[in-house]
This record gives C-alpha cells, structure tokens and sequence, in this order.
C-alpha cells in the first residue's frame, strides 16, 4: 500500500448532505461534491492487511485494494481500469449498493471502515468527466444472437459483456424506458437518471440493441423470440409485490411502492405533470422499514406530505453492530437513510391489523399493536403485546414489504420455465432453466436481492451463455447460482 500507516493518521471521512430544507425543495441527490485531495487521504486508510475480506463481502470480487492504492497515488485512469475489471456499473453500485464490502472490511473490526463506496462512485465519476469511459467494441461477430429480457442491473451487466463477447444482443424492457427499477423504482434523490442514461449511450455505441416498449410474450411472440435467438436471458426480476391481506385493504387510498414510486419517476422525466398518487398535503403510513420504504419516504415528504409514519414488524436493531452478526458479516445494526434524517417517524415492532376508511370507501386510518419477538420451533415469530392496540389517523398507506418472485403469467408460463417452491425460476450451475437455450440470473432466479449481486450474476451468466454458445468463454464468471 501506498500508505501503510494511513489508518492510524485519518479518521473515516465522506461527503456531506445538502442541508434538508435545500434538498426537500427539489429531486437531485443528495450529496455535496467531496475533494479529489481528501478522497485521496480517505483511500489512504485501506491497510495493507494481508486478506482482503473486503473481497469476499463483495459478490463482484472488487479488486478494493488495488484501486485504493491507485487513487491514494493519484492515478485516477489506472484506478478506473481496475474496478472496471470487475464491475460493469460501479456508478450504480457506488450510489446504491448498501456496500457490503465496508462491513468486512479488516479495519472495521475496531475502527469506522474505509470508505471504500465513496471511492468506488468518486473514480467512476471522474472516469466520466474525463473522457476515460468508451465504448469497448467486440474484435470480432460471433454471428450469433442474444435477446436480454430485462433491463435492471443484471440484464444489463449480462448484455455488455455478451456484446464485447461478439455476440448481437437486443436487450427488451417492457417499460417505455430501458433501466428497470434503476429508472422506476430508484428516486432521482438516490440516483439522478442522467447517470443510466449515460452508461446506456456507451453500451449502444458498443453495440447492444435497446428495445423499450416491448412486452415479451406478447407483443413478441415466445415462438418469434426463439427462431430469432440462439440464446434467451431472462432478467425480468422479482416484480410481485408482497401484499397485506387484511381487512379494509380494498380502501382507496391503499397502494403498493412499485406503483407510487414509479409515477413520480415519470414527473421527473417530464412524461406527467402529476404523478397521480401524491403524498401532498396526506397523512402517510409506510409499511415496511427497508430501503423501499426509505424510497417512499423522501418521496412523500417531497412531495408535500403533512406527516409520514413508517412501520416496521422487526424491534429496533442496536446502534451498534448485534452479537448475532460479528465482523466479517454483515451487521444487524441501526441505520438511517438520508430520507430518515428528513422526517417522518420510525415505529418498530409494530403490526398492522385492519384499515378503516369512510363512507365513499377511502381510506382514514388504520389499527395496529405492538408485538414482540419470540421463537417457536426454531423459527421467530411475533407475539400480541397486551394493550398495546391504537389507531392512526391516514389517508394515504403505502405497502414497501418486498418482493414475493417474478411475474410467472405471461412470458415465464409460456416459455414453460419450471419454478422452485419459492416462487423463482429453476436454474442449474449452468444458469440454464429447464428449456434449452434459455438461461436465468439476477432476482427472477435469486430472489429479490441487492444490486451488487444482479450485476455479479448477470456477468456470470453471461460467461456460461457465452460458453454454452461458443464452446468456450473468457468472460468473468465473479459466482455459481
């Protein structure tokens, strides 16, 4: 390392939040510029530690070490040849990845981390600015041909690596626009679209084939999408919301994330003047305390709302990282979003029993109680704290409780995809499905994940369609499904 001792003379450093009156007055992110000079000291810090656990938290296999150094030395183009060398995306990652590389990090035993997410995203940044990031076009045409359904992250990152393969790839989405949850899903408050959007154009100056608007199954047959490919991806995602079937769920006024969400994304890129669910003058509850939910969160306060709730079943995890959960693994700990640090109320160990609603069927509270957790054979669950019941006021309940599996009517039931008993798609070590020349990988296959993991996936099995189409591959494969 450059800087042996570096985490002995600077503490952990990263960039500052716009001040929350600023940033609630408009969608860009969050963070302030951070100092090439300063990021430099902060990539000092990484030790020269002999096993970089860092390595195995990441699902990429970042080489975090190596571009650490390279930054800390100042060379910046060097520093982007290297996380490039494993990870399509690091602009995705780098903002959106919840960074489990920094939970093993060796440092972190007894000390803050590196800042290991915050070099990966400022290299990549800078790669940008500079003109360091272009189009890596295939040597040679295999002569075959790939369709991609999908566009998320694994979809994506399975799609670049095929085109450099040599292979015609067309990547279809079913969205008017290509990028999946990153475009939909993800607020510009997390991710500003303008950095999809610039890796998009490299990917079609590379080559690959976008193909937006197109419901595969549908408005491309199964039968057309096999005589036209030699090869078929299938990266459509774990997209069937988990619901809450309780009583008075039929109330207006009662929505799921992925359908909130996505409207005021379609503000954002102009499409709509009104996102027509709106948190605007609204008493809101989310249920659901993950990272959707903070999505929601900023969404809702954004948007005008007059008080926000968000509930969670799970107690409130410890400040510090649980017993449970030692180093290197990720920790069960307190975390607060940036949305967090905004407003709203965090309520833990709650449940949701029934909504009430008025007259015309809308929605005007809901009841809840506090639970606590228990085991009964092996297995947690959550009991009735006695007298513990309430009701809040609402008119607008937003569902952010995960995912259940992709959407099997439709284009998987027509492919004749066999399911396993969670719901996903079958895969083998190949990433091969039951059907031939058809392959899997990111959250259809997974189940509903982190994007470190989509994008690790879909360059592994772009290596094994690439194998299974060639004889052969050189293409990365970073895991085994």
């Amino acid at each position: 390392m450059g800087d042996a001792s570096g985490f002995l003379k600077h503490g952990r450093e990263t960039p500052s939040r716009r001040s929350v009156p600023v940033r609630l007055r408009d969608w860009k992110e969050v963070y302030e510029p951070f100092d090439h000079d300063r990021l430099e000291v902060q990539a000092s810090r990484c030790m020269d530690c002999g096993i970089p656990f860092c390595h195995n938290g990441c699902p990429l296999g970042n080489l975090i070490p190596e571009w650490n150094d390279l930054t800390y030395r100042d060379e910046w183009h060097a520093a982007i040849e290297r996380l490039h060398a494993t990870n399509n995306f690091p602009e995705f990652t780098g903002r959106l990845c919840p960074a489990p590389c920094e939970a093993a990090c060796v440092l972190g035993i007894n000390e803050d981390p590196v800042t290991i997410k915050q070099v990966e995203v400022s290299i990549i940044d800078r790669a940008f600015e500079e003109g360091w990031v272009v189009p890596i076009s295939p040597s040679r045409s295999t002569g075959k041909h790939v369709a991609v359904v999908g566009s998320g992250p694994a979809g994506l990152a399975a799609a670049q690596q095929l085109t450099r393969a040599g292979h015609t790839v067309v990547v279809f989405e079913r969205a008017d626009r290509i990028g999946g949850l990153m475009r939909y899903g993800i607020p510009e408050f997390k991710m500003e679209k303008r950095v999809l959007d610039r890796r998009l154009d490299q990917m079609r100056a590379e080559g690959t084939e976008f193909q937006a608007g197109v419901n595969v199954g549908v408005d491309i047959t199964v039968d057309e999408l096999q005589s036209r490919f030699d090869a078929i991806v299938l990266a459509v995602g774990s997209t069937i919301a988990r619901d809450l079937p309780i009583p008075g769920r039929e109330l207006r006024g009662i929505e799921q994330a992925m359908t909130y969400l996505p409207m005021a994304n379609h503000v954002q890129e102009g499409d709509l003047a009104d996102p027509g669910i709106s948190a605007t003058g609204k008493h809101v509850v989310i249920i659901g305390g993950g990272d959707t939910g903070a999505d929601c969160l900023g969404t809702a306060l954004r948007q005008g709302a007059i008080e926000v709730h968000q509930f969670e079943i799970m107690p409130r995890p410890p400040d510090q990282r649980a017993e449970a959960t030692p180093w290197p693994l990720w920790p069960l700990m307190f975390r607060t979003s940036s949305a967090h640090e905004e407003g709203g109320v965090r309520v833990f160990a709650v449940n949701t029993e029934c909504f009430l609603g008025d007259d015309q069927g809308n929605v005007t509270a809901l009841r809840a109680h506090e639970v606590r957790q228990e085991t009964l054979d092996g297995r947690p669950t959550f009991a009735k704290v006695d007298g513990s019941d309430f009701d809040l006021p609402c008119d607008l309940v937003l569902l952010a409780m995960g995912f259940t599996g992709p959407q099997a009517d439709g284009l998987l039931d027509r492919l004749g995809v066999e399911l396993n008993a969670r719901g996903n798609v079958t895969r083998d070590q190949r990433w091969a499905t039951n059907v031939e020349n058809v392959f899997v990988c990111g959250d259809a296959g997974r189940g509903q994940s982190l994007i470190v993991w989509a994008i690790a996936e879909g360059r592994s099995a772009a290596a094994a369609v690439d194998r299974h189409l060639m004889g052969h591959t050189d293409l990365p494969a970073p895991i085994n499904p």
